[in-house]
């Protein structure tokens, strides 16, 4: 499971993660902007993103892919100026493992993942452990 997240300008976004057949994931609709100071409504978000989980979506080549889908959410025309302005997490599991992983910026106008930015949890945490503490981080960020 991956629920990945962006903060931007007090919100934060955060789109369903469809995984395509490659193994890699891609954001789709739905689409969640919540202000970071709202901490409720971004408990549901993170929480109904997660329920939607990891829907398949099509594999497509280089000259198809559509714009990602955060920029008409964030109000801007280009990835480069939606990453300018932004940061980002995500959540994965496996094996019932929880991470919350951070990213810094890649020299591509993207991310790439912080290995030293990694907090993994106890076998055992719930989800609402993972959310409280990814909220916490949004708020300080």
């Amino acid at each position: 499971m991956r629920c990945t997240c962006y903060l931007r300008r007090g919100n934060i976004y955060i789109p369903t993660m469809g995984i395509v057949d490659e193994g890699f994931y891609r954001g789709v609709e739905p689409v969640a902007v919540v202000p970071v100071s709202n901490t409720e409504a971004l408990r549901r978000a993170f929480h109904d993103a997660i329920a939607r989980g990891n829907p398949k979506v099509p594999s497509l080549n280089r000259f198809e892919y559509p714009s990602p889908v955060i920029l008409k959410y964030a109000g801007v025309k280009s990835w480069p100026t939606f990453a300018r302005n932004a940061s980002t997490w995500a959540i994965s599991e496996k094996d019932g493992v929880y991470k919350i992983l951070g990213y810094r910026r890649a020299s591509s106008s993207g991310w790439t993942e912080d290995k030293d930015n990694v907090e993994t949890f106890p076998i055992g945490s719930t989800m609402d452990d993972v959310v409280t503490r990814i909220i916490a981080i949004l708020q300080t960020a």
